[in-house]
């Protein structure tokens, strides 16, 4: 067995000393972050499902049973990582999903008590599990935290400094961003509000860090404003003088992180405070003294929509995001023959060609290189253990990004090395049908992502063929590389695609045991024109780098397809070659060649 057993042992000695008979364990923080710092990865450390880029999972613990739920990115790997742990895998998504929630109200008893950390579980959820509780005549407990017992070793909270981020780059002062941020406050009815998600209070404040959350320059606080006060809840350590003199200059104080539930719990009555219930935690909301308010979907708005200089900028960041792939796709053609590549050895290339550039702080993520086999795995991540020679015929599988200074990119590209298989470009160029036709979309005002998301599925599920992942994610600007609140999705999200909102273009399929294939650019809605019938919207295809021709079956795309992937080549040429070697020049022009 794993040590993972041992901590699991040691996590049922105190539910039991606590009166526990089931415990709940999210993995996140208490800020809903994607991406935890470690000091809040207690699910991955007690499971042993885990990853430097994270893990998405919940883990559910009883007497004589310990499942984890994640989604059907994972499930091959938490098969593989939860074996001799304790843990089982349960599916929380695709067509033998189990709702964890209603599981646990089947397998604990009327009496007992189910237990979480409130800290980190959102009002949402924890409200959710309470009322199923309740329903069942379940005692809830929302202030377990077992981890400072349990858990020997754990990291303390990140200190790393912060910086801030250049106004003539991002396009706007923090006091419009706090004018603009009061007013949806006050359009909620609501006279303060309380930013608890990491990327709102980076984005609010025009600062950023390195290295508190992995791939994502934002920092560990908490941010309180309302028209007379601005309130940074932040470690001291981490204030840099660059930073003091620039929170001063917007009249933000700091104050220490662990003050901010006494100052919510000394608020006066009479404060309506706004609070996301999807983003703040329960935790939190339990000490809070004044007049809660529910809401915050505008504010996260403000946000999402980038504005022109942004744009402008994010251009930039894909002409320096460009060059650094044509020179690893370059490396990769090159060196495939010596057999001296792995996948390891790929990733550590990748990341050395994007942080040669200056203004890139670090990767958006940890990259995806999956070859062959384990380009099926959604969300693989190459180590020792499972890392593999890129030899032989097959798809290398790169889905890779950067954190610039000029904004956040996200990329994948399947590659065919040696020779492919009929069943392979097949697959691929389905991909890419469904790819093209979601670029090409034109909606009105209006429509949400959950009604485009179709028309990327479209020409897999003609086959019986099918991916369960979302299509396309939005993305911050130098901030997450997963940021909301738009997204494309099967499932309905209530955002409106806006202007200047920039999400990914992500079909993909994958083959267990084989092969997997994803597509992915990024695409920013646009204003097309005006109609009789209102206003039209369309995407402008931000990504700078071509698809592989080897892999595309000429025969099943239309004229229409044809000649969107041939302008979008010649676009990708014109634009990247001033900034490339003659030899790289030329190695591009090949790769953009008509098709």
């Amino acid at each position: 067995m794993k040590k993972n057993a041992e901590y699991l042992a040691k996590l049922r000695e105190v539910m039991k000393e606590e009166n526990v008979d089931c415990v709940i364990i999210s993995g996140t923080d208490p800020h809903q972050s994607e991406l935890p710092p470690m000091h809040w990865r207690g699910r991955e450390w007690l499971t042993g499902f885990a990853s430097e880029n994270g893990t998405n999972g919940t883990a559910v613990v009883l007497a004589d049973k310990a499942y984890v739920w994640t989604d059907s990115r994972y499930f091959i790997q938490a098969t593989d990582q939860l074996r001799d742990t304790g843990f089982e895998m349960m599916k929380e998504d695709g067509p033998e999903a189990v709702d964890l929630v209603d599981w646990v109200t089947e397998h604990v008893n009327a009496g007992q008590t189910v237990a979480i950390d409130g800290m980190t579980f959102s009002i949402s959820q924890a409200q959710r599990i309470q009322q199923e509780l309740s329903d069942n005549n379940i005692k809830f407990n929302d202030h377990f935290n077992p981890f400072d017992k349990i858990w020997s070793d754990r990291p303390s909270r990140p200190k790393n400094k912060l910086f801030v981020h250049d106004e003539k780059i991002v396009g706007e002062t923090v006091e419009s961003k706090m004018s603009r941020l009061m007013t949806e406050v006050k359009g909620e009815l609501a006279n303060a509000v309380m930013l608890s998600a990491l990327d709102d209070i980076a984005w609010a404040t025009n600062v950023r860090t390195a290295g508190d959350i992995a791939f994502s320059p934002i920092f560990v606080a908490y941010l309180y404003v309302d028209d007379s006060k601005r309130i940074l809840f932040i470690d001291q350590e981490k204030i840099s003088k660059e930073v003091a003199d620039h929170l001063a200059k917007y009249n933000i104080e700091v104050k220490p992180y662990d003050s901010v539930l006494e100052f919510v719990k000394s608020l006066p009555k009479e404060t309506r405070l706004l609070i996301d219930p999807e983003k703040t935690s329960r935790g939190l909301y339990d000490n809070i003294g004044c007049t809660p308010v529910f809401g915050g979907a505008n504010v996260a708005k403000l946000k999402s929509v980038k504005n022109d200089t942004m744009l402008q900028n994010v251009h930039t960041a894909m002409l320096k995001d460009g060059v650094a792939l044509t020179r690893f796709f370059m490396m990769v053609e090159k060196e495939y023959p010596t057999g001296t590549l792995t996948e390891v050895e790929l990733g550590k290339r990748l990341r050395a060609l994007r942080l040669a550039d200056p203004s890139c702080v670090d990767e958006s993520f940890s990259p995806i290189l999956g070859w062959n086999a384990h380009g099926a795995i959604v969300h693989y991540e190459a180590n020792e253990q499972t890392d593999v020679p890129v030899t032989g015929d097959g798809l290398l599988l790169v889905d890779s990004g950067g954190q610039y200074t000029y904004g956040t990119t996200d990329i994948t590209r399947t590659i065919g090395l040696g020779t492919p298989t009929a069943e392979e470009i097949h697959d691929y160029t389905l991909v890419l049908k469904g790819h093209i036709a979601l670029a090409r979309a034109i909606f009105p005002k209006g429509t949400r992502g959950g009604q485009l998301d179709a028309l990327a599925r479209q020409f897999l599920w003609n086959e019986g063929k099918a991916y369960y992942h979302g299509t396309g994610h939005g993305v911050g600007f130098f901030i997450n590389c997963h940021e909301g609140p738009q997204s494309i999705r099967l499932n309905d999200v209530p955002t409106p695609l806006e202007p200047g909102m920039i999400t990914s273009d992500e079909p993909g399929i994958y083959i267990e045991g084989k092969y997997g294939i994803r597509i992915e650019n990024l695409i920013a809605t646009r204003y097309l024109e005006t109609t009789d019938f209102g206003d039209f919207y369309n995407f402008e295809t931000l990504t700078l780098f071509p698809y592989d021709a080897r892999l595309i079956e000429r025969a099943i795309l239309t004229k229409e397809e044809i000649d969107w992937i041939n302008t979008y080549h010649a676009r990708v040429l014109t634009e990247l070659s001033p900034l490339l070697a003659p030899e790289e020049q030329k190695w591009l022009a090949e790769k953009c060649a008509t098709i």
